[in-house]
């Protein structure tokens, strides 16, 4: 078996640089939501998959169920790219060599994972010393600055709204910092995509203390039973956001369908007044009889280092056809077993060297400027 150290003969720092560096220019011009509508072609479909967390094989396992991304195949990816599970450098880079090669078919959404507070404190930035060694902190800075250029959410043919966390407040400047945070704490007030569209991607640490909030409300939110709009204390960042929320955010720009992740089997536990995720994921709030909805999408587990989390074995995606866009298809990928998955490790990491010298090879400067350039 390959050890981690050699995964540097694979992907040379310079490979790594040059693939991050394209990725993060395409990104950083993208809008802070994102506007996208589906292929127009009657066979065509969108994939919208949750947090992946360092899964690589189950990463693969979802290309080989669903097919590639291409011209008529759309994947939306919800942000946790990274920490907990061993290949967060693998996944993260396939994913970052997709974006390149299909800018306009791949989207990757900001989780609060793909920021420095999280990555220090659950595995990524140990994972990179591992796995570069002496290069490390070089290719963590780039990474960081890569991290900062996702889109932080998405609607997707009108009608679908796709984001991390969840909803955010709106914000209204006043004379000074100290009057402006005073104000929020006194009254939250339901944010709007206008407002989304003027802020600044930069997200705020669990209790710090800033005016740039909309960032971390998106990223850390959860929704909960009760109505109102609330600072989430649990967890230090973020709202917790009501039934009557989200029917008002719906009405306001006439979605049918809400899409979050961030929540999975460990989470709901500490929070008995919410579904358990034993489906794969729950319906939170149902604000209409029209079937108009907010759906939590469980994140992937890595159940292998950590069984006692691993309270369901499955792991949810969600397929739309052409133009059916409130009622999306549920496609669960079954998790495998430690001694599956490892007599499995040496045939993906293969697969996955493949992948991507396949795309980087795909994407030269001067076709990337010009695929680019047309789709955005």
């Amino acid at each position: 078996m390959l050890r981690p150290q050699a995964l540097r003969r694979v992907v040379p720092v310079a490979v790594a640089d040059s693939l991050i560096a394209r990725a993060s220019k395409i990104m950083h011009k993208e809008p802070n939501c994102l506007r996208l509508e589906p292929p127009r072609s009657s066979s065509s479909s969108i994939v919208l998959v949750g947090d992946l967390h360092g899964q690589l094989h189950d990463l693969l396992h979802l290309f080989d169920l669903a097919g590639l991304p291409n011209e008529e195949r759309m994947f939306v990816f919800n942000g946790d790219y990274v920490d907990r599970g061993a290949w967060g450098f693998e996944t993260y880079f396939l994913l970052l060599a997709w974006k390149v090669l299909l800018p306009h078919r791949v989207f990757l959404l900001r989780g609060n994972h793909e920021t420095k507070f999280c990555t220090s404190v659950y595995g990524f930035e140990k994972e990179i010393s591992v796995k570069f060694g002496e290069h490390s902190k070089h290719v963590y800075r780039k990474l960081l600055g890569c991290f900062e250029g996702h889109p932080l959410a998405a609607v997707i043919a009108g009608k679908v709204f796709m984001a991390h966390g969840g909803l955010f407040r709106s914000l209204e400047p006043g004379p000074s910092t100290r009057s402006f945070l005073v104000r929020a704490a006194a009254k939250l007030k339901l944010g709007d995509l206008e407002d989304l569209a003027k802020s600044r991607r930069g997200v705020l640490d669990p209790s710090a203390v800033g005016n740039n909030v909309i960032p971390g409300d998106i990223l850390w939110s959860d929704p909960s039973p009760n109505p109102g709009l609330a600072s989430n204390e649990g967890r230090g960042i973020g709202l917790v956001f009501g039934p009557d929320c989200t029917q008002e955010f719906m009405d306001k720009h006439k979605l049918k369908l809400i899409v979050r992740s961030h929540e999975g089997p460990d989470a709901r536990q500490k929070r008995p007044e919410m579904a358990s995720m034993d489906k794969g994921y729950t319906i939170d709030h149902v604000v209409r009889l029209e079937s108009s909805s907010l759906c939590s999408v469980l994140p992937t587990i890595p159940s292998f280092r950590r069984p006692k989390l691993a309270l369901t074995t499955k792991q949810p995606t969600l397929f739309w056809n052409h133009r059916i866009f409130a009622s999306p298809t549920f496609v669960f990928l079954r998790r495998s077993s430690r001694g599956h998955m490892l007599c499995r490790i040496t045939i993906m990491l293969m697969l996955w060297i493949q992948t991507t010298s396949w795309i980087c090879q795909k994407t030269d400067k001067k076709k990337l400027e010009k695929c680019h350039d047309c789709h955005l």
